[in-house]
């Protein structure tokens, strides 16, 4: 199945149905009064998150929902029926913005999370609601008011504890493979990973943790260049981020010099996801010299000005993963057993998380935003060079044509 992580949509709630005017005739009762029913009120539409559904795909070739309309009021005081609501199923970790006024309706974090997007039509009230002393035989009703319709974005961002970063062939792949049951493509050439991969390590019985390998990132990611930049969003909800180095690269660079363009575009992308909880993880070592590794390791170590926890491992052969699974299990427990003493403690993360959002929608804003003036800049010097074509094929200066006759 394609991995889509965005998608625009319409939704329109159901208009509420309208009363009825009508009054009771029947043999033998000539004075009936007035028995118009009510409409039935519009359905609404409803947002609801399932685990069983991991990917935006179907909203982005069907992007109009409806929900029912009310139907009208009837005589002898029948109401009409009531709309059918509509329940559109998306992924667990999708956030629901209005495109028109960028407020964000609602994240849908939890299984059978669900969120109302478009209020259905009230219903109109039929002509037994007017009958007074003074008025017995009413010709008032009111009409059905209009459902509710919006343009939404959809934007799925996946739910882990832990987010692995990188350059393409720093080995994350191949770490969440050595530390869990996922199997996502490894190979031996860079860009691998197209989309992101979760991976669920388990660490003792019911102590386990999930992992998000995302596309690697390349220098200029933060100026759109590769896949990385458009997953980045991903880690917005991660409490520990991974940060994987090569420590021999297959191009000739230098290991610090890897680390540190990282760095660089991740503060680029957004300042406040730099200062989230980062370990340095220095990968395989294996095909390092002995003599040679201690250097290498402290050289990274001093081109970041690193004050966290590192480590040094092989992925492939798993040699130093398993006690980066249980530092990270034991990190989250901790930080578990905080949030139950200091309540505070949720906000302030749910505050920064919130930050961390904000600054990476509008840097994805901003790309989308220079890409469309390169568009119609290209466009724009496309039809410049077809009027210049068509002037000098009609200035009447073309081949000269000599005919002769024998």
């Amino acid at each position: 199945m394609k991995f889509v992580d965005e998608a625009s949509i319409s939704v329109e709630a159901g208009n509420g149905g309208n009363g009825c005017l009508s009054f009771r005739r029947e043999k033998y009762i000539p004075k009936g009064g007035p028995d118009g029913g009510d409409g039935g009120h519009g359905g609404s539409v409803f947002l609801i998150a399932e685990e069983a559904v991991n990917t935006l795909v179907d909203y982005r070739y069907v992007r109009r929902y409806k929900a029912e309309n009310g139907e009208g009021g009837m005589g002898r005081e029948m109401s009409g029926k009531q709309g059918e609501d509509t329940y559109l199923k998306v992924p667990i970790g999708t956030t629901v913005i209005d495109e028109d006024t960028l407020e964000i309706l609602g994240d849908l974090t939890e299984e059978g999370a669900t969120l109302k997007v478009a209020e259905g039509g009230q219903r109109g009230l039929g002509n037994i609601h007017f009958k007074s002393s003074v008025n017995r035989a009413p010709r008032q009703t009111t009409k059905g008011t209009p459902g509710e319709s919006r343009n939404l974005k959809l934007e799925m961002k996946v739910l882990a504890d832990v987010g692995l970063l990188g350059l393409p062939n720093a080995g994350k792949s191949t770490f969440i493979r050595a530390v869990s049951a996922a199997k996502p493509k490894v190979a031996d050439y860079p860009f691998t990973t197209m989309v992101p991969n979760l991976g669920v390590v388990s660490v003792a019985k019911h102590k386990s943790f999930v992992v998000a390998d995302i596309p690697g990132l390349i220098e200029g990611a933060s100026e759109g260049a590769g896949l990385g930049i458009r997953f980045l969003k991903h880690l917005v909800r991660t409490r520990i981020l991974l940060h994987l180095v090569d420590m021999n690269p297959y191009d000739g660079s230098t290991p610090a010099e890897n680390a540190k363009v990282i760095v660089n575009e991740l503060e680029k992308f957004s300042p406040e996801l730099v200062n989230r909880e980062r370990w340095l993880l220095l990968n395989k070592l294996d095909l390092v010299p002995e003599d040679e590794r201690q250097q290498r390791c402290q050289d990274v170590i001093e081109a970041l000005d690193w004050k966290g926890p590192v480590y040094q491992i092989s992925a492939i052969s798993k040699e130093g993963t398993q006690q980066i699974c249980f530092d990270i299990m034991s990190f989250l427990d901790t930080r578990a057993e905080a949030t139950i003493e200091n309540p505070e403690l949720i906000e302030q993360e749910e505050a920064h998380r919130k930050l961390v959002e904000d600054e990476a929608r509008s840097r994805m804003e901003e790309l989308s935003e220079r890409r469309n003036e390169h568009r119609a800049a290209r466009k724009a010097a496309k039809l410049a060079a077809k009027e210049v074509d068509d002037e000098d094929d009609d200035d009447g200066e073309g081949p000269e044509f000599i005919y002769t006759y024998e």
